[in-house]
């Protein structure tokens, strides 16, 4: 299945338009005609299945036949906070794996020891689109402004809030690395996770002590010193993995 994203469409949508770049795409690349069939989500867990009706490359109109609501595949929501690269495309690698193996929530930090303070979130944005569209997915991920450290431990309020089970870590590369302490270890299965990841120096002294008087758990994500984007897929794949045993 070829999918496609447009995050106006909504539940009684009947039409859609979609811009030269797609309709181009469609109708000189993918060589559909009127009357071929298209899917769509608008990254809302929202699948469309339309019918082309005006096969224009740089107008291609679609009728909107049938809108199906797509149930999680996870139950348990995933959160990420982690630090922008000072290599901007690695930053963008991660943003597309971690949209595959499923996220929520990404919030890039500015750390004590960040290289990088500014990211493009618009070309982030299409990133995740992309991604999704790959790996056939209808729940885009959020990806939040950028935030400094304790402007994000103010804001995770929000994440205790609710009587579901909230889990908080924070990966530490110098952190005791036997079993024990490995994230893989510490997920119960169905709690939703927000977690941490530093930049490449790693999280300040008074960051660590910060997030564990925060209740942050610390964490070590294995033998091996990391990446920043390497941390944050290994992350990732520990909780799914824990939750799909």
């Amino acid at each position: 299945m070829q999918l496609f994203y447009n995050e106006m469409l909504h539940e009684k949508s009947t039409e859609l338009v979609f811009d030269k770049i797609e309709s181009r795409h469609i109708i000189k690349v993918l060589r559909k005609e009127e009357g071929d069939l298209v899917f769509i989500t608008n990254g809302k867990n929202l699948l469309f299945e339309g019918e082309i009706t005006q096969a224009n490359d740089k107008r291609c109109r679609v009728l909107i036949k049938k809108t199906t609501q797509k149930e999680s595949t996870r139950n348990y929501t995933m959160s990420i906070a982690i630090a922008p690269t000072k290599n901007n495309a690695r930053y963008e690698w991660f943003l597309e794996k971690a949209t595959e193996i499923g996220v929520d929530n990404i919030y890039p930090i500015i750390c004590d020891h960040s290289e990088r303070k500014v990211i493009k979130i618009e070309r982030m944005n299409k990133v995740l689109q992309t991604a999704l569209k790959q790996s056939l997915q209808f729940k885009l991920p959020i990806l939040h402004k950028t935030l400094s450290f304790k402007e994000l431990l103010q804001q995770i309020a929000s994440f205790e809030d609710s009587n579901s089970k909230k889990e908080k870590f924070i990966a530490l590369c110098d952190f005791d690395k036997t079993k024990n302490h490995q994230l893989f270890t510490k997920i119960k299965q169905g709690s939703d996770i927000l977690i941490l990841i530093g930049p490449e120096g790693g999280f300040s002294p008074n960051e660590k002590a910060i997030a564990l008087e925060n209740s942050f758990i610390p964490v070590s994500l294995g033998t091996n010193r990391l990446r920043t984007e390497s941390a944050g897929i290994v992350a990732l794949h520990s909780v799914s993995l824990a939750n799909n045993l």
